[in-house]
């Protein structure tokens, strides 16, 4: 009799397993899971499993004869997680005899809790899996299983990882060269016939306002600090308006329409254009006269108030020379972080104001200043021409943005070419404009000036038929906009592009890319320029996608282009290892109505290409500058942590070798885990 109770005992185990209708009726087991940090990378990841009165679970291991189900934990995780051990209980079990199993058996009522620890190893920790269980009844029995997933991103852990991988590379060699390009703007500032001659002026005032040299110090350090405050406070004020009220994202979206939209841009260029014809002579720019009046009326008041009021009275008076320089300097800040403004302005007026305290502390240094005299006015015009060649850049960025086709690049060449040839012209005094003084001889540094120029002219020349000119990619337009090049035309009729989803070979598409017709990649690179349809094409070639989040407008993603990515050893992995996939945030393209994204960041509707990435990029990885690399496995998930604006091109390959080295793991990984699903 015992031996048929054991057989139909079996017999009910069996038919458990096809119980699937009845299982979605029943649930007596409700499961919870919950995350303990134990340390810095290791957690522990508890199963709480609630038991219905009458119910019971099955443990892990049963005794042998006990043909029940054990409970099972079945996980699939990440390179980035190891296992520590296995699965143990926290909870009693409880042994007894089973009349109906005729066998002893291991089993809880009322609650379970089940304990894995884990070890976090890199920057993408995802664990989920599944759990195999039977639990029964004095009358049934039914197999279930319980999916389970745990979000470790959310941990501080994890987030240092993210932002070592995001925030870190903004203040890499981008900030820092803004900055430097900043104190030299301000440097230069100091050579123009509206700043130059107040340097003694204003140095002697403070010093023969008083017998006192420490109190003399004291008033032009105030002086020299307030001009700094004056360049750089107002920028913080707006910045810092927009930011609290706004919230970030209106700020980055500001910031985005000053350094993109087609508006800004032409008023940039047209300003630019303004100010190079006032340094040219055509006329003068200045501000109200009652401003500069009624700020030199209380200079007299004296002390630190006066020396605040003359820092005030000079910021108005070197308004039309220092005017376009600090556009410049501001407008191309403002295609970094929100920040950055703020940062080199700063650099700017610290540059600016350094040479009236250093004179005011050290006044026997005004003797060996050069005489004010027709020196200065070249000066003035030698800044006119390079106005002219930097005001074309903010042309050429809404040129891109919007695809006029107005500005290729060997047209912006070309108008390079002849600026400088007309400057290297009139540094050998063969131009003259009206204020000019007549050069009577040459001098040395005149010549070797003359001569740099006309060196930079020659080494633009042949850009006009092709040549990559890496020295100036992050300023010009992309090669891919010219006319007229033999290494691109010689390419494109040697080879077809042949889109298949079958059989493919290396560097091939999988169908013809979206957009394009308008967009392209550098260097015959072929690649997509939709997210989705980028990750299908990856996932049917089982290859990695490799992201590149760019910008029409960005100077360091056309530098990393023609500097990094012009590199046989990266050109030979991003050509055969990747899916590439290039994503414009700032293209103005409007998206047909059933590709509208709603953000899930700012909740805003976003209708254009550049909208729709920009908020894939800060949504998915918490960034919103260019360039950003990101290497991904078919989920989307990193495979490494990504890459900014670097220069270095071992550490580009070192770290697109990573990401295939990683990618191919996970891939062998998820097969076992496949060969364990089937096994079960």
């Amino acid at each position: 009799m015992r031996k048929l109770m054991r057989i139909f005992w079996i017999l009910t185990v069996i038919v458990t397993m096809f119980q699937a209708a009845q299982s979605q009726v029943l649930q007596p087991v409700k499961w919870k899971f919950e995350t303990k940090q134990i340390s810095d990378t290791e957690y522990e990841l508890l199963f709480k499993a609630s038991i219905e009165k009458n119910w019971h679970l099955y443990a892990q291991w049963l005794p042998e004869g006990n043909f029940s189900l054990p409970t099972q934990f079945i996980f699939e995780t990440t390179a980035d997680v190891e296992l520590i051990d296995t699965v143990t209980s926290l909870s009693t079990v409880h042994e007894a005899y089973e009349e109906l199993a005729g066998a002893m058996s291991r089993y809880y009522d009322t609650e379970a809790v089940f304990s894995q620890k884990i070890k976090i190893t890199g920057a993408n920790p995802q664990v989920k899996g599944i759990i195999d269980y039977m639990t029964c009844d004095d009358e049934q029995c039914i197999k279930l299983d319980e999916e389970f997933e745990f979000h470790l991103n959310s941990s501080a852990t994890i987030r240092a990882e993210i932002e070592e991988s995001t925030t870190k590379p903004e203040t890499g060699g981008s900030l820092w060269a803004v900055i430097i390009e900043a104190i030299l703007w301000g440097f230069a500032a100091l050579l123009t016939p509206c700043v130059f001659p107040m340097v003694p002026m204003t140095v002697s005032f403070f010093m023969k306002g008083s017998q006192n040299k420490a109190k003399g110090r004291l008033m032009a350090s105030t002086y020299g600090f307030s001009i700094v405050f004056l360049y750089t406070f107002p920028i913080a004020v707006m910045i810092g308006i927009t930011y609290f009220i706004g919230g970030e994202s209106i700020a980055i979206d500001v910031f985005n329409w000053l350094s993109t939209h087609w508006i800004p841009n032409l008023l940039f260029f047209l300003i630019f254009m303004l100010f190079a014809a006032s340094f040219f002579g055509a006329f003068e720019i200045v501000l109200p006269s009652s401003w500069v009046n009624k700020a030199d009326s209380k200079v007299d008041k004296g002390g630190l108030i006066g020396a605040f009021f003359m820092a005030v009275t000079l910021v108005l008076v070197s308004f039309s020379c220092t005017g376009p320089i600090v556009s410049s300097v501001i407008v191309k800040s403002t295609q970094g972080a929100i920040w950055e403004p703020i940062i080199t302005m700063f650099a700017f007026s610290a540059a600016f104001a350094l040479p009236f305290t250093l004179f005011a502390f050290f006044p026997s240094w005004l003797n060996k200043l050069p005489k004010s005299g027709g020196w200065l006015n070249s000066v003035k015009v030698v800044l006119g021409f390079i106005e002219v060649a930097l005001g074309f850049k903010f042309l050429s960025v809404a040129d891109q943005t919007y695809h006029w086709g107005i500005l290729d690049r060997e047209i912006y060449l070309a108008i390079w070419i002849v600026t400088f040839t007309l400057l290297g012209l009139y540094l050998l005094g063969k131009i003259k404009f009206a204020h000019d003084s007549d050069v009577k001889y040459l001098s040395v540094p005149r010549l070797a000036m003359a001569m740099s120029v006309f060196v930079f002219v020659v080494y633009l020349i042949p850009g006009m038929f092709g040549a990559p000119l890496k020295a100036l990619s992050g300023y010009l337009p992309p090669q891919a906009t010219m006319d007229f090049d033999m290494e691109r035309i010689v390419r494109d009729n040697a080879t077809t592009p042949n889109y298949t989803a079958g059989n493919l070979e290396k560097n091939e598409l999988c169908e013809k890319p979206k957009y394009g017709d308008f967009l392209h990649l550098p260097h015959g690179i072929k690649g997509y320029f939709d997210y989705e349809q980028g990750l299908a094409c990856a996932k049917a070639q089982n290859k990695p996608v490799f992201i590149d989040f760019t910008g029409h407008g960005c100077v360091n993603c056309r530098e990393m282009e023609a500097r990094v990515w012009s590199d046989p050893e990266v050109l030979k992995r991003l050509n055969n290892d990747y899916v590439v996939i290039a994503l414009y945030v700032d293209d103005k393209t409007k998206l047909p109505e059933d590709e509208w994204v709603t953000s899930s960041y700012d909740g805003k509707l976003k209708k254009s290409i550049g909208k729709k990435y920009a908020d894939f990029q800060i949504t998915k990885f918490n960034i919103n500058a260019q360039p950003y690399y990101c290497l991904l496995d078919h989920d989307g998930e990193l495979l490494t942590k990504p890459k900014a604006y670097d220069l270095n091109i071992d550490a580009f390959v070192e770290f697109l070798d990573k990401g295939v080295e990683e990618f191919k793991k996970r891939n062998q990984k998820e097969t076992k885990y496949n060969v364990l699903i089937f096994n079960n």
